[in-house]
């Protein structure tokens, strides 16, 4: 069967949860294509494996940044999930919706429907949570969010540091108010990663003979006749082949490549296509425009304690003991996501949310774990939530296996930069209180770095993304908008996108739950749209 009603092109969150949700109606049929292999990995279910995946090209697209100005002329590290499920089989499985005034704001800039009060069903129709049950959570969906099942003593710890330092603590990032400082939820289920594919599609395609998945299919460009799309060509372990969707193509492939396709499709700014010989479908001069991503700086402190992760013939010891334990009882140090605790912080006490977040990792993480240190200790990165300077996408070849030129040009607002060095600022102050002070025996970069001008320095030389790419399909109604408050393309027929390059401003949180919810605000829309 090569036609079909809709074709996903992506098996990320925003591709899976459409996908599922599609093809949870028998009438139609569903095809959907991942580039990656499937996610039945152990690598993948075993959460502590994340590690083994983010700084290799296992699973992972593992792109780079053109050099970027602003981190003194250093080039970017892009983890992308290049399998099932996405980034969210690659990922530290952090559950944040970023905050009510995020969506407000999407809202206020024209996008119909958008509003907090209208996403919120979408974030409790996707979610079962196991330890909250009230108005701000959902109960029976198919992503199961928990609390950690690592019992790691360094998480009491951590709050106590809060304590120390004043600090609020709070017990629900999701909840009534997100500000301060705690534990994260995180997408698993008894110790194991719950990703988007496990969630919302290979439960069901022994059960569901109209949704079809497609792995090692790496789309090529979609098809098009006239302005309606018509197909999508993709290339599978060699070969060139070739699917018709009946009603829709839905570009799912995430912030970075879903623009890089549509350019590829000739759909873009005219002139940009044209050096690259690509016959244009469409003008369209918002493609892979309006790139933002959280830029992050991370502090490393070197400590004396098995419960923290690191490399030691103690550590090694320990482990074997964690793996017996995960196998057994699924619980452990095998469980943990490493980011295990958090928090969100304001930079003014009358901003209307806060500026910044923080991930507590219960080791040293640097250069994206790609640079490893003997020992144990713990890390705490800080990221400026809603920066203002704005990258893009762009072609580097008219040839699909070329990774697109990604340019998100961190601190090139310098408002950017400057937030940064206060929330450096905040994030020491918590990080120097006592409790943890007296654990540490060192720390790895940002010792001794206490004026502006030093900070500033330290932050160009060490901040990088902390994953969280979006924006360079953005929704709207603006000559710079790429679709429109429905997720369909501009000026093109059976064409949508959805995933989180279609979000107008970055949120302040992690991406991977809203983009949960725009495929199943999505699903709606496509289905009230085909009567």
């Amino acid at each position: 069967m090569k036609e079909f009603d809709y074709i996903v092109v992506g098996g990320g969150a925003g591709g899976c949860a459409v996908a599922g949700r599609l093809s949870e109606d028998p009438a139609v049929s569903v095809c959907l294509l991942e580039a990656g292999k499937s996610d039945d990995q152990l690598l993948i279910k075993v959460p502590f494996c994340t590690a083994l995946m983010l700084p290799t090209p296992i699973n992972n697209w593992a792109f780079e940044t053109v050099p970027q100005p602003g981190l003194n002329g250093r080039r970017g590290y892009v983890p992308r999930g290049k399998t099932m499920g996405g980034s969210t089989s690659i990922n530290a499985m952090v559950y944040t919706r970023g905050h009510p005034w995020d969506y407000d704001h999407w809202a206020a800039l024209g996008n119909e429907g958008w509003s907090w009060r209208d996403v919120l069903p979408y974030f409790r129709k996707s979610e079962h949570n196991e330890d909250f049950q009230d108005e701000h959570h959902g109960q029976g969906g198919p992503l199961n969010v928990a609390n950690l099942r690592s019992m790691n003593p360094f998480q009491e710890i951590y709050r106590e540091a809060a304590r120390q330092t004043g600090f609020k603590l709070v017990d629900d990032f999701n909840g009534a108010d997100q500000e301060g400082i705690g534990i994260y939820q995180v997408m698993q289920k008894n110790g194991e990663r719950r990703n988007a594919a496990r969630a919302y599609v290979t439960p069901h395609l022994a059960s569901r003979p109209n949704l079809k998945v497609i792995t090692q299919a790496r789309a090529r460009r979609v098809l098009f006749t006239g302005k309606r799309a018509t197909g999508v060509e993709f290339l599978q372990r060699g070969d060139v082949q070739t699917f018709q969707a009946k009603r829709e193509v839905i570009l799912t492939a995430g912030a970075l490549q879903s623009p890089q396709l549509l350019m590829l499709s000739g759909v873009g700014a005219g002139a940009e296509l044209q050096q690259f010989d690509i016959p244009v479908i469409h003008d369209l001069p918002g493609v892979g425009k309006n790139l933002q991503d959280h830029p992050d700086y991370i502090f490393n402190y070197r400590a004396r304690s098995l419960d923290l992760l690191g490399i030691s013939l103690g550590g090694s010891l320990q482990l074997m003991k964690e793996i017996g334990r995960y196998r057994r009882e699924r619980t452990g140090m095998m469980t943990s996501n490493g980011a295990e605790g958090g928090g969100f912080l304001r930079r003014f006490p009358d901003s209307p949310a806060p500026e910044f977040q923080l991930h507590f990792v219960v080791g040293m993480i640097d250069s994206h774990a790609r640079k490893l240190h003997m020992g144990h200790g713990y890390s705490c990165h800080i990221c400026l939530l809603r920066p203002k300077s704005i990258g893009t996408v762009s072609l580097a070849s008219a040839d699909p296996v070329t990774a697109p030129e990604i340019d998100p040009k961190f601190f090139d607002h310098p408002d950017d930069l400057e937030a940064m060095v206060d929330g450096f600022k905040l994030t020491r102050k918590l990080m120097d209180a006592p409790v943890l002070a007296n654990i540490r025996i060192g720390e790895l970069y940002s010792a001794g770095i206490y004026s502006d001008d030093a900070i500033r320095e330290e932050l160009k030389n060490r901040s990088d993304t902390i994953y969280h790419p979006v924006g360079t399909c953005k929704m709207g109604s603006d000559p710079m908008a790429v679709v429109d408050s429905r997720l369909r393309v501009h000026g093109l027929e059976g064409l949508r996108v959805v995933d989180a390059s279609i979000m107008p401003t970055l949120i302040g949180g992690n991406t991977t739950a809203p983009t949960l919810m725009i495929g199943e605000k999505a699903a709606e829309m496509i289905r009230a749209d085909s009567h």
